[in-house]
């Protein structure tokens, strides 16, 4: 049996709004790679279930379940030599940093990409998919939540997109 090269992980980041799932939908299409999004996740496993008003703790356990599963199929793909794309926010640069370190524990490496635009084109981005609930549509974001979300977000800094051999996409 031939050995298969291990494939790029690629982390998709961006603000609330940016387009990160559009954009790996069509990054996974291009490349034939797999595309795992967290809302995709939440959305079939735990939403329906979820308490009213939403939990912060509540939330993060089962993102980190869904993240376990993740990095478990990541692997086995990796080591079939397939490439893999990650639209899991990667809101913070240390979530970004730990997926880039288990790309390496894996025995491959990761691929940032960076979807910038303005909060002012994000939001009316976020507006329109409330409204249309298109295949992007995972749940609500209010005003509120979406401020929140801005005052959570870092931006990658020079030396990550270095590192990650990262790349900006103005969408």
């Amino acid at each position: 049996m031939a050995a298969h090269r291990p494939a790029l992980v690629h982390l998709v980041t961006g603000a609330t709004g940016a387009g990160k799932t559009q954009y790996s939908i069509t990054l996974a299409d291009q490349m034939g790679a797999v595309r795992f999004s967290i809302d995709d996740w939440m959305t079939r496993l735990f939403w329906m279930d979820s308490p009213t008003p939403i939990e912060f703790d509540w939330t993060i356990e089962r993102i980190a379940r869904c993240e376990a599963q993740i990095r478990a199929l990541v692997k086995d793909l990796a080591g079939q030599g397939v490439a893999s794309v990650l639209d899991l926010g990667f809101t913070k640069a240390d979530h970004r940093a730990e997926f880039a370190a288990f790309a390496t524990a894996i025995g491959t490496s990761a691929k940032l990409h960076w979807v910038d635009v303005p909060a002012e084109q994000r939001w009316a981005r976020v507006v329109q998919r409330n409204s249309q609930r298109g295949p992007t549509y995972a749940m609500d974001v209010d005003r509120a939540m979406f401020d929140f979300m801005e005052g959570e977000w870092e931006p990658p800094s020079a030396a990550e997109l270095e590192m990650l051999a990262g790349q900006v996409i103005r969408a």
